[in-house]
């Protein structure tokens, strides 16, 4: 009988394992839409460590003529670090247990499930701006950092709410425009901003359409692309620059750059009118766009990313760097794609129509709620399989259609009168910069 007992109490935890992965995996919209390849990454050859690099799609010229011009073929690398972790631990005495607890454990055990379902999905959706969560062990909480995902490009203006058929359709249309996979295209909004949408599709002459969202009160899917909500969408504060810029005012004014070659453009020195000093000026995930209309400045847009041809899209930047002002002036560090800032160079990373010149005029956005759209199944998630905790009767399992995983396991301690019940995961995260684009609604609605 007694070489049973492991056995049964193994069951038990699968059958829990079995409730709390569908419990998990069912919450959230990041966890369920993410791109699972490179789960249990840690088993692929010769492959060491937490992180796993995998290849950005590569990038050409194409030349006239039939004299050929031979081009470098540079490999673009991103990485996925599984640095993300988090548990859900409880205790009890053998009283408590018998007399208290042992009925509702299921129950308790869903709201673990639902704590750690928040808080992965939280984490997830920091890659629309940019962010991680890593743990700071010395100082025993989390620390965000900012890494190469998310988008460069963006999509409102951070003021007046996105909450149309119209405005969500152009959203999209800009982002195929640049160049985006036509593949899994899917966009994340807010759900708070879902009821003004339906409200005011209702108003149009879509009969179809109209009968389906009355019905559901969901955008659902339109034009090829899937609509998400979500309640845990991240919160971008932005510099004092950006919060107190408008269209015409408190722009930015360019000064010189790193290369005026423009081989690589990823620091803009800039003037701001109020010609002060102010340490929080510009924020790290701040997002600055070229301003149209400056007197004797052509319109800045960006080439189309493959073709290279100029595209209607306005020239637009991740800020990469936390900046002050000092009498007036300040240095912003952007990146659109890993390692690639802003390009006027005839080479493969070409993405300007004109160099950048002095006198241009730069518009910092204001602090926001992102959403994001992303296309081509290039938002990846990481979630391995932990390993058991011997002699504690263990179950980790991965859920084979959401590629979730989730450890449980239990134990007393001996001669302790304590019995404990922990669940934990591990997992990291990367969002492809060239096919994903922020969306921008206003922090009040």
């Amino acid at each position: 009988m007694t070489a049973l007992t492991p056995e049964n109490i193994l069951n038990t935890v699968r059958t829990w394992q079995s409730a709390d992965l569908a419990l998990l995996q069912n919450s959230y919209c990041a966890l369920s839409m993410t791109n699972k390849k490179f789960n249990n990454f840690q088993n692929f050859t010769a492959n060491l460590g937490d992180t796993v690099t995998y290849n950005a799609p590569y990038r050409f010229r194409a030349y006239p003529g039939l004299v050929i011009t031979k081009q470098p073929t540079t490999q673009r690398v991103e990485t996925i670090t599984c640095a993300q972790t988090y548990n859900s631990a409880i205790s009890y005495t053998s009283q408590q247990l018998m007399f208290n607890v042992d009925q509702y454990l299921n129950e308790i055990g869903k709201n673990e499930i639902a704590e750690l379902g928040a808080v992965v999905e939280t984490d997830l959706l920091l890659n629309f701006i940019g962010q991680m969560q890593v743990e700071d062990t010395q100082a025993d909480n989390f620390g965000t950092v900012y890494t190469n995902n998310g988008g460069f490009r963006f999509w409102g203006d951070g003021v007046n709410s996105l909450n149309t058929y119209q405005q969500f359709q152009q959203g999209v249309e800009n982002f195929k425009n640049f160049g985006a996979a036509s593949q899994n295209m899917r966009v994340v909004f807010p759900n708070t901003v879902q009821p003004a949408v339906i409200g005011n599709g209702l108003n149009q002459f879509a009969p179809t359409r109209n009968n389906t969202t009355a019905m559901s009160w969901e955008v659902g899917s339109f034009g090829g692309v899937e609509y998400y909500t979500s309640n845990l969408l991240p919160i971008h504060v932005a510099g004092t620059i950006g919060d107190a810029s408008t269209a015409g005012n408190n722009l930015l004014t360019v000064v010189s750059t790193n290369d005026p070659t423009g081989q690589n453009v990823t620091e803009i020195t800039c003037t701001e009118p109020t010609s002060g000093t102010d340490a929080n000026a510009i924020k790290i995930g701040d997002l600055g766009v070229f301003v149209d209309g400056i007197s004797g400045k052509p319109n800045m847009r960006f080439r189309h990313f493959i073709g290279h041809t100029v595209s209607q899209q306005p020239v637009q930047m991740f800020i990469t760097n936390d900046a002050a002002t000092t009498a007036g002036t300040v240095t912003i560090k952007i990146r659109t794609i890993n390692g690639v800032g802003l390009v006027w160079a005839a080479n493969a990373n070409q993405n300007l129509n004109y160099p950048i010149q002095a006198g241009m005029k730069i518009k910092i956005m204001p602090s926001h709620i992102a959403g994001n759209i992303d296309s081509g199944n290039q938002f990846y998630l990481s979630m391995p399989r932990l390993p058991d905790q011997p002699p504690y009767a263990t179950s980790s399992e991965q859920d084979k259609e959401s590629g979730a995983s989730l450890r449980h396991y239990y134990g007393a301690a001996f001669g302790e009168n304590n019995l404990s019940y922990v669940r934990d995961l591990i997992f990291g995260a990367g969002l492809l910069p060239d096919n994903s684009m922020r969306w921008l609604w206003p922090l009040t609605p």
